[in-house]
Protein backbone atom coordinates (compact mmCIF):
# COMPACT_ATOMS: atom_id res chain seq x y z
CA UNK A 1 0.00 0.00 0.00
CA UNK A 2 1.53 3.16 -0.57
CA UNK A 3 1.53 6.24 1.72
CA UNK A 4 -0.96 8.15 -0.61
CA UNK A 5 -3.71 5.02 -0.45
CA UNK A 6 -2.83 4.42 3.23
CA UNK A 7 -3.95 8.44 4.18
CA UNK A 8 -6.55 8.40 1.94
CA UNK A 9 -7.93 5.47 3.66
CA UNK A 10 -7.42 6.94 6.73
CA UNK A 11 -9.48 10.00 5.73
CA UNK A 12 -12.41 8.10 4.49
CA UNK A 13 -12.19 6.43 8.14
CA UNK A 14 -12.13 9.54 9.90
CA UNK A 15 -14.58 11.31 7.36
CA UNK A 16 -17.16 8.40 9.66
CA UNK A 17 -17.66 10.30 12.75
CA UNK A 18 -16.18 13.18 14.67
CA UNK A 19 -14.63 10.69 17.41
CA UNK A 20 -12.58 7.60 17.50
CA UNK A 21 -12.84 6.06 20.71
CA UNK A 22 -9.89 5.46 21.77
CA UNK A 23 -9.82 1.80 24.30
CA UNK A 24 -7.76 -0.05 26.54
CA UNK A 25 -8.98 -3.27 27.07
CA UNK A 26 -8.26 -5.37 30.31
CA UNK A 27 -10.99 -8.05 29.91
CA UNK A 28 -11.66 -9.50 26.49
CA UNK A 29 -15.00 -10.37 27.30
CA UNK A 30 -15.75 -7.35 26.97
CA UNK A 31 -14.47 -6.23 23.35
CA UNK A 32 -17.54 -7.31 21.71
CA UNK A 33 -20.44 -5.80 23.63
CA UNK A 34 -18.32 -2.42 23.91
CA UNK A 35 -17.88 -2.42 20.06
CA UNK A 36 -21.87 -3.48 19.87
CA UNK A 37 -22.34 -0.17 22.43
CA UNK A 38 -20.23 1.90 20.16
CA UNK A 39 -21.27 1.28 16.58
CA UNK A 40 -24.78 1.76 18.17
CA UNK A 41 -24.13 5.29 19.64
CA UNK A 42 -22.72 6.44 16.44
CA UNK A 43 -18.93 5.79 16.82
CA UNK A 44 -17.95 2.90 14.13
CA UNK A 45 -14.44 3.19 13.72
CA UNK A 46 -12.35 2.19 17.07
CA UNK A 47 -8.89 2.22 17.99
CA UNK A 48 -7.77 -0.09 20.36
CA UNK A 49 -4.30 0.13 22.02
CA UNK A 50 -1.99 -2.60 21.94
CA UNK A 51 -1.39 -1.90 25.73
CA UNK A 52 -2.58 -4.74 27.76
CA UNK A 53 -2.13 -9.08 27.17
CA UNK A 54 -5.23 -9.15 25.72
CA UNK A 55 -5.69 -6.61 22.96
CA UNK A 56 -4.94 -8.85 19.99
CA UNK A 57 -8.02 -11.02 21.18
CA UNK A 58 -10.21 -8.04 21.61
CA UNK A 59 -9.45 -6.60 18.22
CA UNK A 60 -10.46 -10.10 16.60
CA UNK A 61 -13.60 -9.71 18.48
CA UNK A 62 -14.34 -6.45 17.60
CA UNK A 63 -14.07 -6.99 13.80
CA UNK A 64 -16.84 -9.59 13.79
CA UNK A 65 -19.17 -6.74 14.97
CA UNK A 66 -21.54 -5.59 11.95
CA UNK A 67 -20.40 -1.91 10.94
CA UNK A 68 -17.11 -1.64 13.36
CA UNK A 69 -13.63 -0.74 12.22
CA UNK A 70 -11.51 -1.89 14.13
CA UNK A 71 -7.72 -0.72 13.91
CA UNK A 72 -4.81 -1.04 16.77
CA UNK A 73 -3.12 2.02 18.60
CA UNK A 74 0.14 2.43 20.33
CA UNK A 75 1.23 0.45 17.10
CA UNK A 76 5.36 0.74 17.16
CA UNK A 77 6.84 -1.79 15.60
CA UNK A 78 7.09 -4.04 12.73
CA UNK A 79 5.59 -6.93 14.61
CA UNK A 80 2.82 -5.08 16.22
CA UNK A 81 1.75 -4.08 12.72
CA UNK A 82 1.91 -8.24 11.47
CA UNK A 83 0.08 -9.17 14.45
CA UNK A 84 -2.29 -6.34 14.26
CA UNK A 85 -2.87 -7.45 10.47
CA UNK A 86 -3.51 -11.00 11.58
CA UNK A 87 -6.23 -10.86 14.33
CA UNK A 88 -8.52 -8.47 11.53
CA UNK A 89 -6.98 -4.98 12.77
CA UNK A 90 -8.70 -2.93 9.23
CA UNK A 91 -5.70 0.25 10.14
CA UNK A 92 -2.95 1.04 13.05
CA UNK A 93 -2.13 4.15 14.77
CA UNK A 94 1.17 4.89 16.10
CA UNK A 95 2.16 7.63 18.59
CA UNK A 96 4.96 8.94 16.57
CA UNK A 97 6.73 7.34 13.04
CA UNK A 98 9.73 6.06 12.29
CA UNK A 99 11.16 5.38 8.86
CA UNK A 100 10.97 1.46 9.61
CA UNK A 101 7.71 1.49 11.00
CA UNK A 102 6.21 3.41 7.86
CA UNK A 103 8.24 0.97 5.60
CA UNK A 104 6.46 -2.01 7.62
CA UNK A 105 3.24 -0.34 6.90
CA UNK A 106 3.47 -0.08 3.20
CA UNK A 107 4.94 -4.18 3.25
CA UNK A 108 2.10 -4.88 5.61
CA UNK A 109 -0.53 -2.98 3.07
CA UNK A 110 -2.06 -1.54 6.36
CA UNK A 111 -3.27 1.62 6.29
CA UNK A 112 -1.34 3.62 9.05
CA UNK A 113 -1.94 6.90 11.09
CA UNK A 114 1.23 8.05 12.16
CA UNK A 115 1.60 10.40 14.83
CA UNK A 116 3.71 13.56 14.85
CA UNK A 117 3.84 16.84 17.42
CA UNK A 118 5.83 19.02 15.02
CA UNK A 119 6.61 20.49 11.93
CA UNK A 120 9.53 18.80 11.20
CA UNK A 121 7.86 15.59 12.07
CA UNK A 122 4.92 16.28 9.84
CA UNK A 123 7.02 17.60 7.18
CA UNK A 124 8.82 14.46 7.46
CA UNK A 125 5.67 12.65 6.58
CA UNK A 126 4.72 14.72 3.94
CA UNK A 127 8.31 14.21 2.09
CA UNK A 128 7.28 10.06 2.41
CA UNK A 129 4.06 10.65 0.86
CA UNK A 130 1.74 10.69 4.33
CA UNK A 131 -0.70 13.92 4.60
CA UNK A 132 -3.19 12.09 7.29
CA UNK A 133 -1.40 12.46 11.13
CA UNK A 134 -2.10 12.05 14.57
CA UNK A 135 -1.40 14.92 16.72
CA UNK A 136 0.06 13.69 19.58
CA UNK A 137 -0.13 14.05 22.92
CA UNK A 138 -2.39 17.06 21.94
CA UNK A 139 -3.11 18.26 24.90
CA UNK A 140 0.49 18.86 26.43
CA UNK A 141 1.71 20.13 22.71
CA UNK A 142 -0.50 23.28 22.78
CA UNK A 143 -4.01 22.04 22.11
CA UNK A 144 -6.28 23.59 19.54
CA UNK A 145 -3.98 26.60 19.42
CA UNK A 146 -0.76 24.49 18.67
CA UNK A 147 -2.83 22.55 15.63
CA UNK A 148 -4.46 26.06 13.75
CA UNK A 149 -0.55 27.38 14.08
CA UNK A 150 0.51 24.29 12.04
CA UNK A 151 -2.09 24.67 9.73
CA UNK A 152 -0.59 28.14 8.11
CA UNK A 153 2.58 26.70 6.52
CA UNK A 154 1.40 23.13 6.50
CA UNK A 155 -2.71 23.42 5.37
CA UNK A 156 -1.65 20.41 3.01
CA UNK A 157 -1.82 17.88 6.69
CA UNK A 158 -4.93 16.83 7.72
CA UNK A 159 -4.86 15.78 11.38
CA UNK A 160 -6.80 13.41 14.17
CA UNK A 161 -5.29 14.63 17.14
CA UNK A 162 -5.59 12.87 20.52
CA UNK A 163 -4.26 13.22 23.99
CA UNK A 164 -5.58 14.89 27.02
CA UNK A 165 -9.09 15.56 24.66
CA UNK A 166 -12.58 16.13 26.99
CA UNK A 167 -15.81 16.71 25.38
CA UNK A 168 -15.37 20.14 26.88
CA UNK A 169 -12.28 20.77 24.40
CA UNK A 170 -13.17 18.42 21.16
CA UNK A 171 -15.38 21.56 19.66
CA UNK A 172 -11.86 23.62 19.94
CA UNK A 173 -9.75 21.12 17.91
CA UNK A 174 -13.25 20.04 15.32
CA UNK A 175 -13.57 23.54 14.52
CA UNK A 176 -10.05 23.56 12.57
CA UNK A 177 -10.50 23.24 8.79
CA UNK A 178 -7.07 21.35 9.55
CA UNK A 179 -8.54 18.38 11.80
CA UNK A 180 -10.76 15.52 10.46
CA UNK A 181 -12.05 14.09 13.89
CA UNK A 182 -10.43 13.39 16.85
CA UNK A 183 -9.43 10.23 19.67
CA UNK A 184 -10.68 10.37 22.94
CA UNK A 185 -10.60 7.74 25.95
CA UNK A 186 -13.92 9.78 27.56
CA UNK A 187 -16.47 7.70 26.03
CA UNK A 188 -15.65 4.80 27.44
CA UNK A 189 -13.81 5.12 31.00
CA UNK A 190 -12.40 2.74 32.97
CA UNK A 191 -15.19 2.69 35.44
CA UNK A 192 -17.85 2.36 32.83
CA UNK A 193 -16.29 -0.88 31.28
CA UNK A 194 -15.87 -2.83 34.53
CA UNK A 195 -19.54 -1.79 35.19
CA UNK A 196 -20.06 -3.27 32.55
CA UNK A 197 -22.44 0.19 31.62
CA UNK A 198 -23.12 -0.59 28.12
CA UNK A 199 -26.24 1.99 28.25
CA UNK A 200 -24.60 4.45 29.64
CA UNK A 201 -21.39 4.29 26.81
CA UNK A 202 -23.97 3.82 24.66
CA UNK A 203 -24.97 7.34 25.55
CA UNK A 204 -21.25 8.64 25.54
CA UNK A 205 -21.26 7.64 22.26
CA UNK A 206 -24.07 9.15 20.75
CA UNK A 207 -23.55 12.84 22.34
CA UNK A 208 -19.65 12.25 20.68
CA UNK A 209 -20.94 11.48 17.49
CA UNK A 210 -23.37 14.35 17.48
CA UNK A 211 -20.06 17.20 18.39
Amino acid sequence: MTPADSSARMRALCARAPVIPVLVIEDAGLARPLAEALVAGGLPVLEVTLRTPIALEAIRAMAEVPGAEVGAGTVLTAGDLAAARQTGAGFAVSPGATPALLDAAEAEGLPLLPGAATASEAMALLARGHDVAKFFPAAAMGGAAALAALGGPLPQVAWCPTGGISPATAPDFLALPNVLCVGGSWVAPRAMLEARDWAGIEERARAAAAL
